[in-house]
């Protein structure tokens, strides 16, 4: 991957005009040295709440009048008394009245007039007493919004983008959803941060794409960069229905009865084949990479099985490719916001990044590490860059061993094959509990103890040359920890965290709207292995990931299977291993068929992105021993959650 751009945010000449006029606001003692970031001067019991309607120029619900969109915003009246203008935090979400957000599920709530009460989520209550306008959009097709939601698509993306374009005067809004009267947003100078989670934060990305002036930054946290990838890998179904099952789910009741049109384009744009059609285009945000101009501050979970880490890797490197700022953080949870994981530091961190990127204080964030990465629950590690310099990929070969499917892995090309049947009925963790087993499901391949540590950083490929037995045929490729480790429980239901019953408070509250939230903590277990990557494919899409094919019984096919990116230290002492299998349960769904695959190992490898490439991996296992394993059943996390995902804020 390139190395890190250098930031080249705004700096305002007003910086110090800025510390000046807050000066007048601290006390003596506080106001002898200008403040590295916006502090907290402002009243967020008297802040002006209001709500206004954008028009999105769209009619997606055609019903022959202009889609407009819903807009809460809370704001400090002082700096419009003194005629100054501020930056704007926007969060645009389909789960303000239907599900909630964040880990306790809150909802907007309104007064008599209208207007927003409580705005989910801690920003409002921090964010603007020191001098920031929070913003909530309901999608269209939500709440108090028109028009339809599209799972991704142009309504998705219009239904931000026009907020922020009427921030910045280029697009019309209203006091009411049908009325007249214009509403302007002259409290604004125009610089807008998004942020969000999941289904959030993959409208970020989104809006991002479109290379709209005056977004300067997103904060996408556990985010969708192309929803192909969410529902598909490489032809392989990830789940058992397509994004209209989405937007029935999140559509408001109006909404649900006017939008049958655009639920049918979803079913028809999105058929159960896994081919690439034109309604994964418009959905596809790292192909318009190019055009992104804001800022990235990426946040995901490692071991995230709802928003997979593969939209991660393919964004993180689109980004890089087009000398985008970016910073990430890297956790052990799954599916889980940083408030929730690593508060204080969370709050700190991106109090500095807004601060720097919105108001242009020169905090220093610019010349901190790039990535911060939990290495174990609640230890965190940092790289200059990410991935670091010297990360450079390793081609590792699959050999047979003393056991039908336990064999080696290591820098020779293997010889002969291994084979196994596809059991839809068993999972990445029945696979790796017996990688040192003969079992008829999978083909494992294992190095020797290691001899020193072996950094993983990015993302990794598995080439498979398989003869399938049936006209239909799943692949699963998994690399596995072998060694006993302390994690995140990111299989439990909570995926890697314990909310407990003590609040803290992060900013100012109001009787409507408290800034106090229910701490958390790390949930863990011992284990005897850890997944570190996953990556399927449909055998069929052998010849292109946009469209499969059926198989002829008997004919040799070779596929390049993507994994997911990660950053993992295996320990010395520990084994790296590789699985081979089909389905895997509650990630992938089955094929047609339930097909024995023969491996060809002398056409089968995986390019692993090490921190020393080749030579490290030479290193780390010269001497390992390849011992008869003892075939003892290992323990892991249970297996993957079969429940249906949604990409929403439930932790």
């Amino acid at each position: 991957m390139p190395k890190r751009t250098r930031f080249t945010t705004w700096r305002p000449l007003a910086t110090a005009a800025t510390a000046a006029l807050l000066a007048t606001l601290l006390t003596p003692a506080a106001a002898h040295a200008a403040p590295r970031g916006s502090q907290p001067v402002h009243s967020y019991e008297n802040a002006i709440r209001e709500a206004v309607w954008v028009d999105t120029g769209l009619d997606g619900d055609r019903d022959g009048q202009a889609d407009r969109v819903a807009v809460d915003i809370v704001r400090p009246r002082e700096p419009a008394r003194q005629g100054r203008k501020i930056p704007v935090i926007m969060d645009a979400s389909p789960y303000y009245s239907c599900c909630g957000r964040g880990n306790e599920s809150q909802k907007k709530t309104y007064d008599a007039d209208g207007d927003v009460v409580q705005m989910p989520l801690f920003y409002d209550n921090y964010f603007v007493p020191r001098g920031y306008a929070v913003v909530g959009v309901d999608l269209a097709g939500t709440n108090r919004s028109d028009g339809c939601v599209d799972v991704g698509g142009r309504s998705d993306i219009q239904s931000a983008k026009a907020v922020v374009d009427w921030l910045n005067g280029r697009a019309k809004a209203y006091t009411t959803r049908t009325g007249t009267t214009r509403a302007k947003a002259g409290w604004t100078n125009g610089r807008t941060g998004m942020i969000g989670k999941s289904w959030d934060g993959t409208i970020a990305n989104g809006v991002a794409a479109t290379g709209v002036k005056g977004l300067k930054t997103i904060v996408p946290i556990s985010a969708i960069s192309s929803w192909y990838d969410y529902y598909f890998q490489q032809g392989a179904p990830l789940y058992d229905s397509g994004p209209e099952w989405l937007s029935d789910y999140v559509n408001s009741p109006d909404a649900r009865a006017r939008c049958g049109a655009v639920q049918q384009k979803l079913v028809d744009g999105a058929p159960r084949t896994g081919d690439w059609t034109p309604l994964w285009t418009e959905r596809d945000y790292v192909r318009a990479a190019r055009k992104v101009k804001a800022s990235v501050f990426l946040v995901h979970g490692m071991q995230d099985l709802n928003v997979r880490m593969k939209h991660v890797g393919q964004w993180w490197d689109a980004l890089a490719k087009n000398g985008v700022e970016r910073k990430i953080w890297l956790s052990q949870t799954g599916h889980v916001d940083p408030f929730d994981f690593r508060r204080a530091a969370w709050v700190d961190t991106l109090h500095r990044w807004f601060d720097h990127e919105l108001t242009g204080y020169d905090n220093g964030i610019d010349r901190e590490p790039m990535a911060d990465i939990e290495r174990h629950p609640d230890q965190w590690t940092t790289s200059k860059v990410w991935p670091p310099n010297g990360t450079r990929a390793a081609t590792l070969r699959p050999d047979r061993g003393n056991l039908p499917g336990v064999g080696t892995l290591g820098l020779r090309r293997g010889q002969g094959t291994e084979t196994f049947t596809d059991r839809p009925d068993l999972s990445e963790s029945d696979w790796a509990a017996q990688i040192d087993k003969s079992t008829p499901e999978k083909a494992g391949f294992v190095t020797g103890p290691l001899g020193r540590d072996l950094r993983l950083s990015g993302a990794s490929e598995v080439t498979v040359t398989a003869t399938p037995s049936t006209p239909t045929a799943h692949l699963s490729a998994v690399l596995v920890d072998v060694g006993p480790a302390t994690i995140r429980d990111y299989a439990d239901g909570d995926e890697g965290i314990t909310t407990l019953t003590d609040r803290t408070c992060w900013g100012a509250s109001t009787a409507g709207d408290s800034s106090c939230f229910k701490e958390t903590k790390a949930k863990t277990t011992g284990v005897d292995y850890t997944i570190v990557s996953r990556g399927w494919a449909d055998l069929g899409n052998h010849a292109s990931d946009l469209k499969g094919a059926p198989l002829t019984p008997g004919k040799r096919y070779t596929i390049t299977l993507d994994l997911a990116a990660t950053d993992h230290v295996v320990p010395k002492g520990h084994r790296l291993a590789l699985i081979v299998a089909g389905t895997d349960k509650g990630l992938i769904d089955p094929p047609a068929d339930k097909p024995r695959l023969k491996l060809d190992l002398s056409r089968t490898s995986a390019r692993v992105p090490f921190v020393g490439g080749a030579t490290a991996f030479a290193r780390a296992t010269t001497g390992a021993v390849f011992t008869t394993p003892d075939a003892r059943f290992l323990d892991g996390v249970r297996e993957p959650r079969t429940t249906h995902r949604v990409p929403e804020a439930s932790r």
